[in-house]
């Protein structure tokens, strides 16, 4: 004879460690009448899919369908026909002339090299030249260091007056 064992439920908190409740909360909930309550009408909002979806959903589940109906004996064997384009004659030539050029210039044998003396001519500009740079170059700072405090001051004259009002109401009415 085996034994089983019963699960027994656990016991109830003890009074002392239930929480407190304050006095005017538990004299409200003691007087609570649910016919104080307002009535509320309950909407429910069920949201169909659209035709479109609809459609969308048919065209899919119609295509998985087709794929794990299909029958693979269906189908036409065909031959594969493999294309390995060899290069052409030139351009076999082209790679051999540049890899012979690569291999002269990293095999060159430098000792077999003369010497050779190089000399530098450096060309002057003519007096010309030196000249007009100093004139530009004079003209230049002596507009850059100009000293506008050895200006004079000078009355401007006014050589065409304008009529007055008089003379263009004596024109208008000649």
């Amino acid at each position: 004879m085996s034994s089983c064992a019963v699960p027994v439920a656990p016991a109830p908190p003890a009074l002392k460690d239930l929480p407190k409740v304050a006095g005017d909360l538990k004299s409200e909930l003691e007087g609570f009448s649910s016919s104080k309550l307002k009535n509320a009408e309950t909407q429910e909002k069920i949201v169909l899919p659209s035709a479109e979806d609809l459609a969308a959903e048919k065209t899919e589940k119609a295509l998985i369908e087709g794929i794990a109906k299909f029958d693979p004996a269906k189908l036409k064997h065909t031959e594969t026909q493999e294309k390995n384009p060899l290069p052409d004659k030139d351009a076999v030539q082209q790679e051999k002339t540049h890899q012979n050029l690569l291999s002269g210039v990293e095999h060159f044998d430098k000792t077999t090299m003369k010497h050779a003396q190089t000399s530098e001519k450096i060309i002057l500009p003519n007096t010309e030249v030196i000249e007009q740079e100093k004139a530009q170059s004079n003209l230049l700072s002596g507009i850059e260091n100009f000293d506008s405090t050895k200006l004079k001051h000078a009355e401007t004259q006014e050589k065409n007056p304008l009529p007055t009002k008089e003379v263009i109401d004596q024109e208008k009415s000649a």
